[in-house]
């Protein structure tokens, strides 16, 4: 009876256990087969290490690498502003539940649609230039999709506007959760709006903050491809060429899924070796004790 009761709970997720393997086990398996194999079709001769020497002796997929560690610079950006809006949300001003919706449409836009309308917007006789130069800030309508300079700025800018909306609702979600007789102790014992936001509200909001932050690693490491892709090819050149845009090219348009693969394997132990340490400060500081966050 003992041992059955032990087992029951594996019992329960069993199913959804063999469905995961099936799902994402067999592909990853598959994956790092190819990426050993020089494929033609669906199978070929083992080649060993020969698809990774020849990705990383290639300029352009250390440009396409350099790209992505440059959007991760949205990572930050996107925490503080979801941050700061949450926070302003949460203090209640005027009309706070509109805002609250307003800001959050951005986020259940689909990608696709919204790059098609800002690759349009930002095109050299766009709509954001010409009101730019109607208000006399010509000096400012710039080509920003087609400098190789600007391009990838302007692909983090959308990216930052279609995924702030998730951190913000995320944090609001756990403000409005937290007893607020921390703050009006705070407030009674005369600390500033800065002293409670830095001492009482992101404290309790630790755990929230690291779940954000792997989450939001995981989308500009892996899951960009459709605004590059839609807003600009990776172009002007390869001004805007990623990873996820690398391994599309190999293995639809240059038919080579072998070299593809060597990309997606690399990739996937990147956003590993950049999780982890994410998981392991959590469990370090949950365990060394922390803010109590009931």
């Amino acid at each position: 009876m003992f041992y059955n009761r032990r087992l029951t709970p594996y019992l329960y997720l069993l199913p959804m256990l063999v469905l995961l393997l099936i799902v994402f086990g067999y592909p990853l398996v598959s994956i790092f087969n190819y990426s050993l194999r020089r494929i033609r079709v669906n199978t070929g001769p083992f080649i060993g290490l020969e698809n990774y020497k020849t990705v990383l002796s290639d300029s352009v997929f250390r440009e396409a690498a350099t790209h992505n560690i440059l959007l991760l610079l949205s990572v930050p950006i996107l925490l503080v502003l979801s941050l700061f809006i949450a926070v302003m949300l949460y203090e209640r001003v005027s009309g706070w539940y509109i805002y609250r919706s307003v800001l959050f449409v951005p986020y259940i836009i689909a990608v696709p649609i919204a790059g098609v309308v800002f690759s349009n917007l930002f095109q050299r006789s766009g709509a954001i230039n010409q009101i730019l130069n109607s208000v006399g800030l010509d000096f400012l309508a710039l080509d920003w999709l087609g400098n190789e300079k600007l391009a990838l700025w302007t692909v983090m800018m959308v990216i930052v506007w279609h995924e702030v909306g998730f951190g913000i609702v995320l944090f609001l979600a756990r403000l409005l959760s937290l007893d607020e007789s921390l703050q009006e102790a705070a407030m009674v014992d005369g600390a500033r709006w800065w002293q409670r936001l830095w001492y009482v509200t992101i404290p309790q909001l630790r755990s929230i903050i690291e779940f954000y932050v792997t989450i939001t690693v995981i989308t500009i490491m892996a899951w960009v491809f459709a605004y590059v892709y839609v807003m600009t090819r990776g172009g002007p050149g390869t001004a805007t060429q990623i990873l996820e845009l690398y391994i599309y090219n190999y293995a639809f348009r240059n038919g080579l899924p072998g070299i593809a693969s060597a990309v997606a394997v690399m990739l996937f132990l990147v956003t590993l070796l950049l999780i982890i340490p994410l998981f392991r400060f959590r469990s370090q500081t949950e365990t060394g004790g922390g803010v109590d966050e009931r």
